[in-house]
């Protein structure tokens, strides 16, 4: 029986190429109406991924997958407490540092900074100690302070049901992920059509392992940066400087994020602690030396020379995915990045073998 579409017959003719364009119409419609409750289950996913590797290593013979499954997911808690106990404690001193610290450092202020702004750039800053104290009781007043959090919960009580809901849900699909996951790729290889199935297979391998090695550089830069900021910020005797110089190294995972985390905390804590404008500026140096290493050097270095990415390619990926799908976009830059040339190794393997190329 003769075949729908002969060789000769151009690409845009084909109903392969028609039928793959209205299911790829319909899955993206689906994306979008789904959008709103899809974010677990991707976030999920992802960890999935990543924690798969772990799950098949402690998967022997007569090891239950199951019971790998809550060991690796065990271990995910346990990290999660500990990085949740370095936050906590970070977070309850600088409070405490802020309420008895907060006279001096509005004196502070008025005394020093007040009048460098007022000669260098004509801004009049000058706060009242006094005011501001009774700004603070006002708003931490009982009955105030209750009708504003009846109020928040009035206002943003389903927006909080829901993120707890998301983030509840979050563990229980990535333990039904991971204890499916080789059966539910094995359903996926099952609906690649056959006649593709050799080059999507092989297209797959290579995505996987271009993803493995951003994994392993992006924990690489992890660790680098986590060392570089513990070690500046404890040169510029900052009291906090271990726990701010491991969140500000972690914070590098999402670019820009790091930064704007270093920045804060380092400031504050600076702030609190010195009183001065050179131990500010001291821990600002600090922060910013390490903001250019990790642009600059560290990510193009390690993490672009793992997935095959030139270092300006992987600054011009950062940049183009933020501008074109935000916050979401510069997450996802390097490792979409990777998958995208993937599939343009092979598009240029066939352009070059095509008659477009030439003989």
């Amino acid at each position: 029986m003769p075949s729908s579409a002969s060789p000769a017959t151009p690409l845009f003719l084909r109903p392969q190429l028609w039928a793959w364009l209205a299911i790829a119409t319909v899955l993206g419609f689906l994306v979008w109406l789904l959008s709103p409750i899809l974010a677990p289950f991707l976030f999920a996913a992802i960890l999935a991924y990543i924690l798969d590797p772990l799950v098949e290593r402690l998967s022997r013979p007569g090891v239950p997958r199951v019971l790998s499954v809550l060991v690796v997911l065990t271990i995910a808690l346990l990290l999660l407490v500990a990085l949740v106990l370095i936050v906590l404690p970070l977070l309850y001193k600088e409070t405490r540092l802020l309420v008895d610290r907060l006279p001096v450092l509005l004196d502070w202020i008025n005394g020093h900074a007040t009048p460098w702004l007022k000669a260098k750039l004509d801004v009049d800053l000058q706060f009242d100690v006094d005011s501001v104290k009774q700004l603070a009781r006002d708003a931490f007043a009982q009955n105030d302070l209750m009708k504003g959090l009846l109020r928040s919960v009035g206002v943003g009580g389903l927006a909080i049901i829901a993120f707890l809901a998301n983030l509840l849900l979050i563990p229980v699909v990535l333990f039904y992920l991971l204890r499916d996951w080789n059966g539910l790729v094995d359903a996926v290889d099952r609906l690649i059509p056959r006649r593709v199935h050799a080059k999507a297979a092989q297209m797959a391998r290579e995505i996987d392992a271009v993803l493995a090695e951003w994994l392993r550089g992006q924990l690489l830069v992890v660790l680098i940066m986590s060392f570089y900021y513990s070690t500046a910020l404890s040169i510029a005797r900052l009291e906090f400087a271990l726990p701010i110089g491991i969140l500000t190294g972690l914070a590098v995972v999402v670019p820009y994020v790091g930064i704007t985390v270093g920045l804060v905390l380092a400031t504050a804590a600076a702030l609190l602690q010195f009183g001065t404008l050179t131990g500010l500026l001291w821990v600002l140096l600090a922060i910013g030396i390490g903001q250019a290493l990790e642009g600059m050097a560290v990510t193009p270095l390690i993490v672009g020379k793992r997935i095959g990415l030139h270092p300006v390619a992987v600054i011009f990926a950062l940049l183009a995915f933020g501008q074109l799908f935000g916050f979401f976009g510069v997450l996802l830059a390097l490792p979409a990045s990777a998958v995208l040339l993937v599939g343009l190794r092979h598009l240029r393997a066939a352009y070059v073998g095509s008659p477009l190329y030439g003989s």
